[in-house]
């Protein structure tokens, strides 16, 4: 290799592809992004972003004016010295990800990469799928890594810039350092391993998470069984050091792009190895408990059948800051409710899913009028600062279940509304033993 600086070629523009193609740019690398599909390719070129994420449009627009960042339809034009596939690994129906995508492409790069190229997996793939890029590939000649990607949807720029670690794998020191050095301007430890070491890394970070989510979920139902209270309880064991705060907050069940995959092709390649992973299995029959709970308690707030009933719901992302519904617990509570009968009143600020017997709405108060109940099911920061007075005077009953315990209680039992939320039992107003004698400001909110 020469001391030029070395091309980038991004395979993929979703999330994941247009987030690194952009932040490698504005690293100051040349990136090609390839994608297939042709009216992304050509809105992408007018800096046209197709996804909610904080920031990315700015990174693509100054990358597309710099010359730093193009993007192609064509394989043709892949030939770069380091490419990153950032294609979609779904799940299939016996839990383990489908590698198609990168099969194809890795087909498709053998025809045209140059000797001494690297082909990189940033796609969340299954530990052993270097050994099957390189038969794909079939090029003695090309190198393979593994440099899995920690972006979470809604910060994915924020994270992309200000990264905890850099993980790389590569059977080669020299191959690994290459592809580390697209990242040596970052502030941040480089970790080289394996192969096998890499691929496992982001499967087992986010199962790791989700069993933590998992986890404070059953303490809120034992809160709500017992007459504790769960922000309390955390805030009392998540002062510990070795807890910490982070992912320590009761919600409606974990869901989006990556928990429901992930922790799903953990159990499938625990299978695959005659392995009990019982930690693994427990997190998702967990999940999958809770999200029948919170459908439960709703229908029990509610306080009449449901097919009498009109229900207004606030957000249908998985997560506030993304545009995303993929394996949303706040879609499965619309969906869940629809199918019982109830008519729907739905605002999201970025989303309108297509649901049966849902009705879109201009915005949030707009869904509440003449509702007999109010769902937050995402935590969109404006519905936590939204005119609960006003709220009262739309609703047909004084009734709110917030899932994701956004709300000021004091503000919603001053407008006369009766809460429910996870870990507390109803009418719950925010004044804890601690805040009575001020010994301490409080737990994670």
């Amino acid at each position: 290799m020469t001391n030029r600086e070395p091309q980038i070629v991004v395979i993929g523009t979703g999330y994941v592809g247009l987030t690194t193609a952009a932040c490698l740019a504005h690293l100051g690398h040349d990136v090609v992004g390839v994608d297939v599909d042709e009216a992304k390719v050509w809105a992408l070129r007018r800096g046209e972003v197709p996804i909610v994420e904080a920031g990315l449009v700015g990174m693509v627009s100054r990358g597309l004016e710099s010359g730093r960042l193009r993007f192609e339809t064509s394989y043709e034009h892949a030939a770069g010295d380091v490419v990153l596939l950032c294609l979609p690994t779904p799940t299939t129906a016996a839990g383990d990800l489908d590698l198609s995508y990168i099969e194809s492409a890795a087909r498709q790069l053998r025809d045209v990469l140059e000797p001494g190229a690297i082909v990189v997996t940033k796609s969340t793939v299954p530990v052993g799928t270097h050994r099957d890029l390189l038969r794909w590939l079939d090029r003695p000649d090309l190198a393979v890594a593994s440099n899995p990607e920690f972006l979470r949807e809604g910060t994915a720029v924020h994270d992309f810039c200000h990264p905890d670690r850099v993980v790389i794998g590569a059977a080669d020191v020299g191959v690994a350092e290459r592809v580390a050095g697209l990242y040596r301007s970052l502030s941040a430890p480089i970790l080289i391993t394996d192969l096998a070491s890499a691929e496992l890394v982001k499967v087992a970070a986010n199962t790791f998470l989700a069993a933590k989510l998992s986890f404070v979920n059953e303490m809120s139902r034992v809160c709500e069984a017992t007459g504790g209270d769960i922000d309390e309880v955390i805030a009392g064991i998540a002062s510990d050091h070795r807890i910490g705060t982070a992912f320590m907050r009761p919600g409606p069940g974990w869901g989006g792009s990556c928990f429901p995959k992930d922790t799903r092709g953990m159990a499938a390649l625990g299978r695959q190895h005659g392995l009990e992973l019982p930690m693994v299995t427990a997190t998702i029959a967990s999940n999958d408990a809770h999200m029948d709970h919170i459908d439960l308690s709703i229908r029990t707030s509610l306080g009449r059948p449901l097919a009498d009933a009109t229900v207004a719901v606030w957000g249908a992302t998985f997560k506030a800051g993304t545009d995303d519904c993929r394996d949303s617990p706040a879609l499965a509570i619309v969906r869940r409710l629809a199918a019982a009968g109830a008519r729907i009143r739905l605002f999201d600020p970025v989303a309108r899913p297509s649901v049966a017997g849902v009705e879109h709405c201009g915005d949030a108060y707009d869904a509440c009028d003449n509702a007999d109940l109010l769902v937050i099911a995402t935590e969109w920061p404006e519905f936590g600062e939204a005119d609960m007075n006003k709220v009262a005077r739309l609703l047909a009953a004084p009734t709110v279940f917030d899932t994701r315990g956004i709300l000021d209680p004091a503000a919603v039992a001053a407008a006369g509304l009766i809460l429910h939320r996870p870990g507390h039992g109803a009418s719950w107003a925010g004044v804890s033993n601690r805040d009575a004698v001020g010994t301490g400001s409080g737990g994670p909110r």
